[in-house]
């Protein structure tokens, strides 16, 4: 059976199994970050001795240049035609950059090795999420990005964990701990290369930079409509960093640290696909409300947490509000825009959600260091009250619009 045929078949099946493959690529990918991200925050103030607002700059600059770096390699990939290589290229640089965190004798170098960690990440998470598209009928988008976003979450939260069992084994060793994330990072980019096949392209191109009037002009409103709406959300939610931080404010053992973001990622990992399959029979818009309703129910709880079992109560509903939007998002992108732009759409979108995640984790940051950590999250949830409000006048204004060209 040819590749094309299988593709086409898949519409009787649940899941494409290159969807299940990129799955359990990113599962042993986000295993390999997280044993390094869910101590990395109390490395740089407790032994680096970085500030708070540093943490905050290097997170939000990290995560910043994964995003922005998606709307270069997303136009590759529809000019290429080769969504596998540039993943290849993208997974390769995180697979190499964890080395430089167990080398790393200061802030400078750990920056270093986020930035490259971050550019591979945003080298292949545009040309993923496309590749997953193109495998998937439009009626099983929601389930089968909920379900790579599910496995992404299980490796996200067994890499806290493995962390915690390292740290008690190694002696509280940082450093050791982060040469053995190596480790799994090295098996993703194997499994990837042997693993994952995609189709042929048939809608290779003339390459355009991706900001070109022309190729704005092509992705329309309904897609310029989804990313206000994830760059609203992406204002409401910075870096899990803070979520650390706030679990050691209350007084929570360094050692067990790293269970904030087992909790956080276990509700997200849980209700990620449920929700993607839910959205294809109710739709997304109620669901993605939802969501932000219950961003700030999880910021008025981190705010106001004066033990740590408060702190595991607020990640874990930050995490159902992860499940609920951030696979309906991609969902909504690969559904607003033809397979010839999908690469650059996902691109682009990284972009504006880029510059939104920088600035709100400087600005939580800067709240911290100023007023204490309760502020970073009153502020959190205060942002994710203006972006709801933002995000129903928004739907209202498309309907009224499409009522008026239709009517």
């Amino acid at each position: 059976m040819s590749f094309q045929t299988e593709i086409k078949t898949s519409a009787t099946r649940k899941i494409h199994p290159t969807v299940w493959a990129l799955g359990f690529v990113s599962l042993l990918m986000d295993l390999s970050s997280e044993i390094i991200h869910s101590l990395l925050p109390v490395f740089l103030v407790n032994v680096v001795g970085a500030s708070v607002q540093s943490v905050g700059l290097i997170e939000g600059m990290a995560e910043a240049t994964a995003m922005m770096t998606r709307v270069f390699s997303g136009s590759l990939s529809d000019w290429l035609g080769k969504r596998k290589t540039l993943a290849l290229i993208g997974y390769g640089l995180g697979a190499l950059s964890k080395p430089l965190f167990a080398l790393a004798p200061g802030v400078p170098t750990v920056f270093s090795a986020r930035f490259i960690d971050r550019v591979g990440k945003g080298i292949r998470g545009a040309p993923r999420d496309a590749l997953v598209a193109d495998v998937t009928p439009p009626k099983k988008r929601g389930a089968a990005y909920g379900l790579r976003q599910s496995l992404d979450s299980v490796g996200a939260f067994i890499g806290p964990l493995l962390a915690i069992a390292l740290m008690f084994w190694l002696g509280g060793k940082f450093r050791q701990v982060f040469w053995v994330a190596f480790v799994p990072a090295a098996l993703a980019v194997a499994l990837l290369l042997i693993g994952v096949r995609e189709p042929v392209s048939t809608n290779r191109g003339e390459f355009k930079f991706p900001l070109s009037r022309r190729s704005l002009a092509l992705l329309g409103g309904r897609y310029w409509l989804v990313v206000l709406v994830g760059a609203v959300f992406t204002m409401a939610r910075f870096s899990e960093a803070f979520l650390i931080l706030r679990a050691e404010d209350v007084g929570l053992q360094v050692q067990l640290v790293p269970l904030i973001l087992v909790a956080m990622n276990i509700a997200f990992s849980l209700t990620a696909y449920p929700v993607g399959l839910l959205s294809d029979r109710i739709g997304r818009q109620g669901l993605l409300s939802f969501g932000l309703v219950i961003l700030i129910g999880a910021d008025a709880m981190l705010a106001f947490a004066g033990n740590p079992w408060m702190v595991f109560g607020g990640a874990a509903i930050w995490g159902i509000h992860m499940g609920l939007t951030q696979g309906l998002i991609a969902a909504h992108i690969a559904d607003s825009v033809t397979s010839e732009i999908r690469g650059a759409a996902f691109g682009v979108f990284g972009l504006i959600s880029g510059l939104a995640l920088l600035l709100a984790s400087l600005v939580a940051g800067r709240l911290w260091q100023q007023f204490g950590a309760p502020a970073t999250f009153l502020g959190g949830a205060f942002a994710a009250g203006i972006a709801l409000l933002g995000f129903l006048g928004l739907n209202k204004f498309y309907k009224n619009q499409t009522k008026a060209t239709h009517g």
